[in-house]
Formats: structure tokens, C-alpha cells, sequence
């Protein structure tokens, strides 16, 4: 079992920089791939990036793309999501979540657990 907690949200202004970051406990952490995903009110969750278990491949939403990095680090069990050139339309709740098997999926039904999310606001 993998227990998720998401940390670094907060309200910031477009064109800034934020990064999410996800703890992870449990020994084997280090077999899930582990993804982002993202909720705005009145829509419904979104994929936003993921990363294979050993961090060698990443795949992320095409709104995101260029803009947001997904990367992990085994040793501390974490998960962090930087966002650069962030836009109004960013704000939401991003949710970390684990994905058994390692091989990443962009699919919320291929995430096993989640975390409890945390709040990005960016203001215009």
C-alpha cells in the first residue's frame, strides 16, 4: 500500500512558478509509476503528466506540455511537479497518484492510489 500527501500549492500570479510536490510511504514505492492529475470546479479530473517507475520516461498532457517537468526520486520517495508559465487557466486541485506495474498511463482508472490534493490558484 502507498499513502500520498501533496504539498506546494498556493495562489500565484500568471506567468509564475510553482512546484508540487508528493510524499510517498511504503517500500515499494519504486515499482509505481506515479502521475499528476488536476481538477477545476465544475470539470472533471484531468491527466496532466506521468513518469515510469525509474524516471526514464515522462508523457504529459498537451496543455502542459513545455511548460510543466514530472520527475522522481526514489531515495526520498518523491514526486515533484515544477510548473513554469503558469495561466488562470491552471487553477485546480492537483492530485498526486500511484499507478501499480511502473509503466505509466494517462487513464485515472490505471491509478491505484491518490493523494488528497492541494490548491493552485493563478490569478490573471
Amino acid at each position: 500500500q502507498v499513502q500520498l500527501v501533496e504539498s506546494g500549492g498556493g495562489l500565484v500570479q500568471a506567468g509564475d512558478s510553482l512546484r508540487l510536490s508528493c510524499a510517498a510511504s511504503g517500500r515499494t514505492f519504486s515499482s509505481y509509476a506515479m502521475g499528476w492529475f488536476r481538477q477545476a470546479p465544475g470539470k472533471d479530473r484531468e491527466f496532466v503528466a506521468a513518469i515510469t517507475w525509474s524516471g526514464d520516461r515522462t508523457i504529459y498532457a498537451d496543455s502542459v506540455k513545455g511548460r510543466f517537468t514530472i520527475s522522481r526520486d526514489n531515495a526520498k520517495n518523491m514526486v515533484y511537479l515544477q510548473m513554469n508559465s503558469l495561466k488562470p487557466e491552471d487553477t485546480a486541485v492537483y492530485y498526486c497518484a500511484a499507478a501499480p506495474g511502473g509503466s505509466y498511463t494517462i487513464t485515472r482508472t490505471g491509478y491505484r492510489y491518490w493523494g488528497q490534493g492541494t490548491q493552485v490558484t493563478v490569478s490573471s
